[in-house]
């Protein structure tokens, strides 16, 4: 009986070779484009999967309400590790990390130095807590001992060759000789941390602080099995009382109780590891995380396109179902019975799946790198997985069922005695479904193209926003404190070169770059009645005119006044946070160091118009500027290059070279590090214009093929209306109106669901575009004049046929 099915399958699929091939079309991108989107989906959600002890392990957290500003941080205090293994039963061990920036590394012996930015201090618990397999070396003592670093495989090959690293020494910042102890496996890219390089904790002055108030490391720990994380928290919360407390009195001047009494807190949550990729946007994490909102998103466009697919392959079974109508009448008076047509039907739209789940494959394989460059990871299909081939036939036997089950039991309904009769066409003009399953089509094709306009216009609106800098033509050089004794002669010969209008040193930039925040409160009163937390940045006097920000009041830095070195000058936020009506003059203390014991009174001498120093995901914070004249540190240079960019860059590289010989030239361009803040929000925008564009043209085949079908079916009819005067506007009219509908009241939906869900993802960003109008009109006008072109084609080919041809045999 199944061969018999197979034949009658074929045999069909070769008579109706049109309609075939536009399902197994449809169907084929419809399943390549759930295919690739699935595999993005199942490598977000598998971060972090690969260490042994994933499930027990937790990142401490640190949320603190203080000096009028709450703040998450991925990061902890110094001591926090240490009496987390010692005091709490329930921790099996704990381990640190401390991002300290780009670090210069080159093997002992040899000249040329690495920019390596893949560097972080470690303690050597980190091999305890995460699963980091040892190519060389033996676990227990690796990062223990001051002066140590471990070292990937990756980094081994660049610095190493095929030489045994493990006892040989490299030379860090030109100057400290560390020993390898250890090479470990590349970390996987499924991971929400990349480093090649671990530095021993035990050489880090700052990681012996007992500062309970700073936090500044990534800290970890491995909970016993079956603990509560909840009982952890409680007892973490009470160890911080205990060793804070004395701490906050000699800095605030008050009880911990007081000041929480007046709003301010600190608290500290337990978040799993497993949960950190997706779920994770706070201060200091270790790289960007990724949304789990967009996980949904493109699990959504994945269902949406393989339904639109599968609603034409079951608009098509049941528009031209009078075409097999007296197939079925005969079967059955032959004796057939329901359930046999019904696999008849089944048979056939599993074929048609396994067809198209074929070529799906294919295509996927095709244009896999395509897709690895647009989401910037590194997939490919699993064939050698047996449960990837038992999902690849679970999803044809699906796909199979979802689009024929319909068009199956519909057809196997007919009465015999109607169909044979001809009754059968008054039921079937009527088309509810069919229509309504349009109308879904093009919901969602109108769905993607707003949210395309809108993430779009988003990210144009991010890029020309007056930011109160300027970012274009301002070149970065990242390493050029390395220089050390070499700084100021490059500095000076920069500034020689006429293509340079001005630069400046300092490691803080309005992009991701360092960060300082510190507690400040006004001169003559006490810091409980009024505190703020504040970004503190050191920079020259040359940092406004380099950046193109503007001077509101007062004066910036300069080397004539001999007093700038307690003076500071802020930007428009903190002025108004402060309270100051008239702020130059005004006296402001802030704390000297992590310890909270002194403090330094520094005067107010300008105020700087604010500017958007982080993400316009965020509102402008306050922000405070303090003279550093003689830092060796990034070298930011606006130029004006009229030869030509890469003219001047070649300038630049060869006095570095000059200075510098075997120091790595690296440098960026301060508008491509700003637009990098976005990728994430660039590469969805990418996605949706693809996905959308998928989506139309999966939904226009459908179209197209009931076009074709809705134009043979009124053949006779568009006869006599020519015959009886009737245009070709008419009649292009009379054809086309019908789809026009469909997609007017697929807009009715649509459009209020775009507006709603663009809303939404705009509340993410601080600063957003306006929801215009046209954006949503826009997405309409395209949807309906892509439905035009497409049923054009067939309306004008019936409008224009001879109607003789038609009514002959009448």
């Amino acid at each position: 009986m199944l061969i018999n099915y197979l034949k009658i399958a074929l045999r069909n699929l070769r008579k109706q070779r049109f309609y075939a091939g536009i399902n197994i079309l449809g169907l084929s991108i419809g399943v390549a484009c759930c295919l690739l989107i699935s595999l993005f989906v199942w490598d977000e959600l598998s971060y972090d999967q690969h260490h042994d002890k994933a499930d027990r392990i937790f990142r401490i957290n640190s949320d603190i309400n203080f000096g009028g500003k709450r703040e998450i941080y991925a990061v902890a205090q110094a001591p926090m590790a240490a009496a987390l293994r010692e005091e709490i039963p329930e921790v099996e061990t704990a381990c640190r990390f401390r991002r300290w920036g780009n670090r210069l590394l080159r093997r002992e012996g040899t000249k040329q130095n690495f920019s390596e930015e893949k560097i972080v201090w470690a303690d050597n618990e980190i091999f305890d807590v995460f699963t980091l397999p040892l190519v060389a070396g033996e676990k227990g003592r690796l990062l223990s001992d001051p002066n140590t670093i471990v070292i990937s495989e990756t980094a081994a090959k660049r610095h190493f060759g095929d030489l045994n690293p493990v006892g040989q020494n490299m030379i860090l910042d030109n100057e400290t000789p560390v020993k390898v102890t250890g090479v470990f496996e590349d970390i996987p890219k499924a991971s929400h941390f990349h480093y090649d390089f671990f530095l021993s904790m035990a050489g880090l002055d700052e990681a012996k602080s007992t500062a309970w108030l700073s936090h500044n490391f990534n800290t970890y720990l491995v909970a016993k099995p079956g603990t509560d994380p909840k009982v952890i928290e409680t007892k973490v919360a009470a160890m911080f009382r205990k060793y804070a407390g004395p701490q906050v009195k000699q800095a605030v001047g008050i009880t911990l109780e007081e000041l929480e009494a007046q709003g301010s807190w600190a608290r500290y949550t337990l978040f799993p590891l497993k949960d950190i990729h997706l779920k994770s946007d706070e201060i200091a994490e270790h790289e960007p995380n990724s949304d789990m909102a967009y996980i949904w998103i493109f699990s959504a466009i994945a269902v949406f396109i393989l339904l639109i697919a599968c609603i034409n392959f079951m608009n098509l079974a049941t528009a031209r179902s009078s075409n097999r109508a007296k197939e079925v009448g005969m079967r059955k008076v032959l004796g057939s019975v329901k359930q046999q047509l019904v696999g008849q039907f089944l048979t056939e739209a599993f074929l048609m799946s396994a067809i198209a789940f074929t070529f799906a494959i294919v295509l996927g394989q095709l244009v896999m790198p395509y897709f690895n460059r647009l989401t910037g990871k590194s997939l490919e299909i699993p064939f050698s997985n047996p449960g990837f081939l038992g999902i690849l036939l679970a999803g044809t036997l699906a796909v199979g069922l979802l689009a024929g089950s319909y068009p199956a039991f519909y057809l196997s309904s007919f009465r015999p005695l109607e169909v044979l009769k001809g009754k059968l066409q008054s039921n079937i003009r009527s088309g509810w479904l069919r229509h309504s399953l349009v109308v879904f089509q093009f919901s969602i094709s109108m769905l993607l193209l707003a949210g395309t306009a809108v993430i779009y216009r988003q990210l144009n609106f991010i890029q020309n926003k007056r930011l109160g800098f300027e970012k274009e033509q301002v070149l970065l050089l990242s390493d050029a404190g390395s220089l050390r004794e070499n700084f100021k002669g490059f500095k000076n010969e920069l500034e020689a070169m006429p293509e340079v209008s001005n630069l400046t040193a300092s490691c803080f930039l309005p992009v991701n770059s360092c960060r300082s925040d510190n507690t400040m409160w006004i001169d003559g009163k006490s810091m409980d009645q009024f505190s703020l937390n504040i970004q503190c940045w050191w920079v020259d006097e040359n940092y406004l005119a380099t950046l193109g920000m503007s001077l509101l009041e007062g004066r910036f830095f300069s080397e004539e006044f001999a007093t700038d070195s307690t003076a500071v000058v802020l930007n428009e936020t903190a002025v108004k946070k402060f309270g100051f009506e008239n702020p130059i003059g005004q006296r402001i203390n802030q704390f000297d160091d992590n310890s909270l014991a002194t403090y330094t009174t520094y005067t107010v001498i300008g105020v700087v118009k604010d500017f958007n120093y982080e993400s316009l995901r965020e509102n402008i914070g306050p922000l405070s500027f303090y003279y550093s004249p003689n830092q060796q540190s990034n070298l930011s240079i606006r130029f004006d290059a009229e030869a030509g960019v890469g003219n001047f860059i070649e300038k630049v590289r060869a006095s570095w070279d000059a200075v510098s010989p075997g120091l790595p030239f690296d440098y960026a361009f301060l508008d491509d590090r700003f637009n990098r803040m976005y990728e994430t929000e660039q590469r969805l925008g990418n996605i949706f214009v693809i996905f959308a564009g998928l989506a139309i043209f999966i939904a226009c085949l459908g179209l197209l093929a009931l076009a074709a079908f809705t134009a043979e079916r009124r053949t006779k009819e568009i006869g006599v209306r020519k015959v009886l005067g009737a245009t070709t506007a008419n009649i292009f009219t009379l054809l086309t109106s019908e789809f026009t509908r469909w997609v007017l009241i697929a807009s009715l939906i649509a459009l209020p669901l775009s507006w709603w869900g663009a809303k939404k993802w705009l509340e993410n960003f601080a600063y957003q575009a306006d929801l215009s109008w046209w954006i949503f009109a826009l997405a309409l006008v395209v949807a309906l004049l892509v439905a035009l072109l497409t049923v054009s084609f067939q309306a004008l080919r019936a409008a224009w046929a001879n109607p003789v041809n038609s009514l002959r045999s009448e």
